[in-house]
């Protein structure tokens, strides 16, 4: 489940939509996708003459041209620059990203980790060579060679920006101030018809990193690989939890105002969110806890298909620069994937909100990632349940 992040960016999507994205795996530098075996492409040795125009799909915020807001508009810059004229559709959600690539109709998208290996193991995303974006240089190297955007060493796109999963609380409401997700699985019940979680498949991620930390004889390795046993383990914890829930949230703008009136004590969150809240008054913090947390790790991939692969290719070298990128990040909220975007930024202690260069941060993060049957942490003795499997328990978890 995936949403825009920001509430400007929120008014440029129009509506405030859930949108389904499960993000990546593993947390930084990572090895290969287990198991994946995408299509024998080939990247680029050389850009050519750009072609005058470029067709993308991207989550709401990602792509202004100052129809939504005159102040914000980083793409006519671009079009001036490249020559390059830039047509974008808004996606709600990867399962909508990944059916727009396929018509060959799009050269380039800003996927979450869910979409970027479907797209890669179906072929519609094309290698990437990072030589030929001057900017990836400066990319920060916890996003480089990611278990969700390259494949044996080779990328796949290029990193947009990073942001975690938090757990946040009412500093008033629960004391003591917790420091582990059991805040909102074992104990949930203290804060009975006051816990919230995020409404999405995905989070089925979220009680499986705290069982991988309370329950070692299930040895969970990646929450993202889970085979049968574990995968139960995880959804009967989340059946438990369900008792305690009073809202799933995915409109952040109602997590922000359960929590100012005190309908949500305990939950997770975006720092935006916890950012928002704080400053309308609610008495809130938010954290990683101890056991770590999940996260999302967006990626700009080109299409195998794409009709306009040199304008491609220079948005993305545009769209990860310094300025675009510090840009980018505050309207949308996120870390920005340029570590010399934090420079930049209209607030200067904005990367620092974001960890944008923690990199020991962000090694306690498992990013979002699609789960397959091929198990994600190589185990080829069993099978792991693939994300279908996981979108019918969130079914049956909510009743």
């Amino acid at each position: 489940m995936r949403l825009t992040r920001t509430l400007k960016a929120a008014a440029a999507a129009a509506v405030l939509v859930a949108a389904a994205a499960c993000g990546s795996s593993g947390s930084g530098n990572g090895s290969s996708s287990g198991g994946l075996n995408p299509p024998d492409l080939k990247q680029p040795s050389e850009l050519g003459k750009t072609e005058g125009r470029v067709n993308l799909i991207a989550w709401a915020g990602y792509v202004e041209d100052g129809s939504n807001d005159p102040k914000v508009n980083w793409v006519s810059d671009f079009e001036k620059q490249t020559g390059c004229q830039v047509s974008s559709k808004v996606a709600a959600s990867s399962d909508e990203m990944v059916k727009l690539m396929k018509t060959g109709e799009y050269d380039a998208v800003s996927a979450s980790g869910d979409a970027s290996l479907r797209l890669i193991a179906s072929g519609d995303a094309a290698p990437v060579n990072t030589d030929l974006v001057p900017n990836y240089k400066d990319v920060f190297a916890g996003l480089k060679n990611g278990s969700w955007n390259s494949v044996d060493g080779q990328m796949y796109g290029i990193p947009h920006g990073r942001g975690a999963n938090l757990l946040m609380y009412n500093t008033d409401k629960v004391r003591p101030a917790p420091t582990s997700w059991a805040a909102v699985f074992d104990d949930a019940p203290k804060h009975k018809g006051h816990v919230t979680a995020y409404d999405s498949p995905i989070y089925i991620a979220d009680a499986a990193l705290y069982l991988k930390a309370t329950r070692p004889e299930l040895k969970i390795k990646d929450p993202y690989a889970l085979d049968q046993k574990q995968f139960d383990a995880a959804v009967d914890l989340l059946k438990k939890q369900n008792a305690s829930i009073g809202e799933y949230w995915s409109d952040y703008l109602k997590e922000v105002s359960a929590f100012k009136s005190g309908d949500s004590v305990v939950g997770t969150t975006w720092q935006v969110i916890a950012s928002l809240a704080a400053d309308e008054g609610a008495k809130v913090k938010a954290f990683v806890p101890k056991e770590g947390s999940t996260g999302w790790s967006d990626t700009w991939m080109v299409s195998s298909k794409a009709k306009h692969p040199n304008c491609a290719y220079k948005w993305l070298d545009w769209i990860v620069s310094p300025k675009v990128n510090a840009q980018v990040a505050e309207y949308f909220g996120e870390a920005p994937a340029n570590s010399k975007a934090c420079a930049l930024t209209s607030d200067k202690n904005f990367c620092t909100t974001y960890h944008a260069s923690d990199e020991d941060y962000w090694k306690r993060i498992a990013f979002w990632n699609t789960p397959i049957e091929q198990c994600l942490d190589g185990r080829t003795d069993v099978k792991c349940v693939p994300y279908a499997k996981w979108v019918q328990a969130w079914t049956e978890i909510k009743g």
